[in-house]
């Protein structure tokens, strides 16, 4: 064994296997020095279910150490003597160790009971309540476009002069874009909302998954693929009725286009769902699975005064975003790969 400094804490590392070996309490010691001195850190009172038998014997005093899971709920482990109370860590679980008092908070957050508040809300509201990891940023991106939709809202009400303007120039037509007139109107209709349930729906959700999307994909990335998921979401739209003259307005394919890459992402995450007075926590593959089924039934029976194919499109274009950028998303986001573990255990 050979002397390792490990986040301030001397510990002992194997020059063949990369492993290191922690002492009683040198483990809690180096993770809280790792999360900023968090001096709550008790990691190692995890350990207290053998798995089995590890293939190593205690660096202390030459007992065989047994693996054990660091967390319940996640199959993240450690190799611990039940002796001398030391714990042996891996070279492949340095990184996940570092993260674990972070994921030790999040599955708490992620595991909450819906409680009496989420139901009356929801109840009144017929809005989910989200359970998921808070971002680590402000979404101030967010909030500018829920401005932006508000204020444009208000206007049209305030004046009515300025709602025929927005109607006539700004909405969707897709008759008009066939002809190649207007084609700045396949951004500009995510602006605009026909009633006040329109617009408070899709701010609602805007909100609800924008804020984390903000956080892990950045502002100016996260801007420009909502604007790219409303855009596809309204070319489908088009397409789909390229004679019809009737307007098409609203952020709904831009944020269908969010709930694909939330759905890529955040598996870990929950949304209620309620059926009559019956709420239950949904995973995301659920939820918007629900929602796409509406979605498409909405098409096939050829329902009127709803953009089904924008909804669609813009689903399906966030997905395509969301898997071709999931690698990358999940290096860049140790905390959240973790959370994304196929075995991860969260409770709905």
């Amino acid at each position: 064994m050979e002397v390792f400094d490990f986040h301030g804490e001397e510990v002992d590392e194997c020059p063949r296997c990369g492993g290191l070996w922690f002492e009683r309490g040198e483990l809690d010691s180096a993770l809280s020095s790792a999360n900023n001195g968090d001096d709550n850190v008790q990691m190692e009172q995890q350990l207290y279910t053998r798995l089995r038998n590890y293939h190593r014997d205690c660096h202390a005093c030459e007992r065989v150490l047994t693996q054990q899971p660091l967390l319940p709920g996640h199959d993240l482990e450690v190799n611990a003597c039940r002796s001398c109370l030391g714990v042996f860590v891996d070279h492949d679980c340095r990184e996940m160790i570092v993260h674990s008092p972070q994921l030790q908070r999040d599955l708490a957050e992620l595991n909450g009971d819906t409680g009496v508040k989420t139901w009356v809300f929801q109840f009144l509201s017929k809005m989910p309540v989200e359970f998921n990891i808070k971002p680590r940023t402000t979404p101030w991106l967010v909030y500018l476009l829920i401005l932006i939709n508000v204020a444009q809202f208000g206007l049209e009400l305030a004046y009515p002069n300025w709602m025929q303007w927005t109607y006539d120039n700004l909405t969707l037509r897709p008759d008009q874009v066939m002809a190649g007139q207007q084609l700045w109107s396949l951004l500009t209709n995510m602006f605009i909302h026909g009633s006040v349930a329109h617009l408070l729906g899709n701010m609602y959700f805007l909100y609800v998954v924008g804020d984390n999307l903000e956080d892990v994909l950045g502002r100016w990335r996260f801007l420009a693929i909502y604007l790219a998921c409303g855009l596809v979401g309204g070319v489908a739209q088009v397409l789909s009725d390229p004679g019809s003259d009737i307007p098409i307005l609203g952020a709904s394919g831009a944020v269908a286009g969010l709930f694909g890459m939330y759905l890529m992402w955040f598996r870990h995450a929950s949304l209620t769902f309620m059926l009559w007075i019956f709420q239950k926590k949904l995973s995301p593959a659920w939820f918007f699975g629900i929602w796409l089924v509406i979605n498409v039934i909405g098409v096939v029976q050829q329902g009127e005064g709803v953009a089904y194919w924008a909804h669609i499109g813009g689903f399906i274009s966030g997905l395509v975003v969301g898997i071709a950028w999931r690698q990358r998303i999940m290096d860049a986001n140790p905390v959240l790969a973790m959370l994304n573990h196929p075995k991860l255990q969260v409770l709905r």
